[in-house]
């Protein structure tokens, strides 16, 4: 029943013209898709982490059954977005976000060079996940989800954890849990063909209804803007029409739901287009597939939005968006951020008190890094997506990066 109801869905939103012709015909193509499902995957999804440390990241993952690849990948995107250099107002340092006296406690030689260095990837990764399956060694006889238990005693210590017997009531803490678990997914190679979006439908009719709209570079459909969008602020505004808020630039907008293959693609999946293939953190340009080989984008200045081929040679990938993997994203001027806190100090404060070990509230390793656009309401610190667009054009036509 499902699969006509999206049908149906299809032909109500978009007619009987060129593109409904196309998402139609994959849909029925791709019916038999709606049977299957996607059990925990422990891959990586392709270009998902930097090439540079995918290895590291696919290695130290394995560690403990409590942590994935795509669970560690989840936190060092939440911590740093994959950067080594970063270091934030409360001075948590490097790829993993490590605080000073965390870092003295838990930092670990991975590479084996006789230095422990919170600013090598090579040391930090491993830390990282040394430090968490340490953290699911303390909660392992707490019922219930040991990857979420783990997670938990991330942010609020493992004694909050114990004691609650579980995910304890914390606001900041059942939000960091859920946080880094939507985006496991989107970090996780795909373990069997996935869902379509019931949302696909109708993102793809709004786009329609921009078709021939001049491209304008930063645009996001703004009536000062006339209306017009570039290729991220099109994606964003068509997920937006079906109630899914999505990061405002593409190489963001990857991460918000899981990869599907090229022989997988369903109308409405998001397509992106990249110079370097390893990497999605240099993905430059994104559109909105709608069958046949063929997506709806805004390409670059000059030209309007249209449909345009996906099949060249920088085609990267791409996104099966759904609400909890958008919803994990951070974006820029975010009001509310979702750091662990720090156990060591609030740990001493504690012992000092007479009290327990748990911690709640401050900062752990640290938040993202340095020099973003939003505040916490709470703290004042900096809030920030990670990652920033190229500005460079290729493809069919060069297309502007957004």
């Amino acid at each position: 029943m499902r699969k006509f109801w999206l049908i149906g869905s299809l032909l109500a939103a978009l007619g009987t013209g060129f593109v409904a012709l196309l998402v139609v015909g994959v849909f029925v193509v791709a019916g038999n898709l709606t049977g299957g499902g996607a059990g925990r995957a422990t891959g990586l999804a392709k270009g998902s982490v930097p090439a540079a440390y995918q290895e590291l990241v696919q290695k130290w993952g394995n560690l403990c059954p409590a942590l994935t690849p795509a669970l560690l990948a989840s936190q060092l995107y939440q911590e740093s977005g994959f950067d080594p250099g970063a270091r934030s107002p409360a001075a948590a340092e490097g790829i993993a976000q490590f605080i000073p006296s965390t870092w003295a406690a838990h930092g670990v030689d991975g590479d084996k060079d006789g230095v422990r260095d919170v600013w090598n990837p090579a040391d930090a990764i491993p830390s990282a996940a040394s430090y968490d399956c340490e953290l699911a060694s303390y909660v392992k006889n707490v019922p219930g989800d040991q990857s979420a238990n783990m997670l938990a005693a991330y942010n609020a210590g493992p004694d909050a954890v114990i004691r609650y017997g579980g995910v304890p009531p914390y606001t900041e803490t059942r939000n960091y849990v859920k946080t880094i678990r939507g985006l496991e997914e989107s970090f996780s190679a795909p373990a069997g063909r996935l869902q379509p979006s019931e949302q696909a439908a109708a993102a793809i009719s709004y786009a329609q209804g921009k078709l021939g709209t001049p491209y304008l570079w930063g645009g996001t459909g703004t009536a000062a803007q006339g209306g017009r969008f570039d290729c991220s602020g099109l994606t964003q505004a068509a997920y937006d029409s079906v109630g899914i808020d999505l990061p405002r630039v593409a190489n963001d907008q990857y991460n918000a739901g899981p990869h599907p293959g090229r022989d997988e693609l369903l109308p409405g999946d998001l397509v992106f287009f990249s110079d370097d293939l390893s990497n999605s953190r240099a993905i430059r340009h994104v559109g909105i597939y709608v069958g046949g080989g063929y997506m709806i984008d805004a390409p670059r200045t000059g030209a309007v939005i249209r449909f345009d081929p996906i099949d060249t040679p920088d085609y990267f990938g791409a996104t099966r968006v759904t609400e909890a993997a958008a919803a994990a994203l951070p974006e820029p001027g975010a009001k509310k951020t979702l750091r662990p806190v720090d156990e060591d100090r609030e740990a001493e404060k504690a012992k000092a008190a007479g009290g327990g070990t748990e911690a709640k509230g401050a900062a752990a390793k640290g938040d993202g890094p340095e020099g973003g656009a939003g505040t916490d309401e709470a703290s004042g610190a900096a809030s920030t997506s990670p990652g920033t667009a190229a500005l460079a054009g290729a493809g069919v036509g060069p297309r502007r990066a957004d």
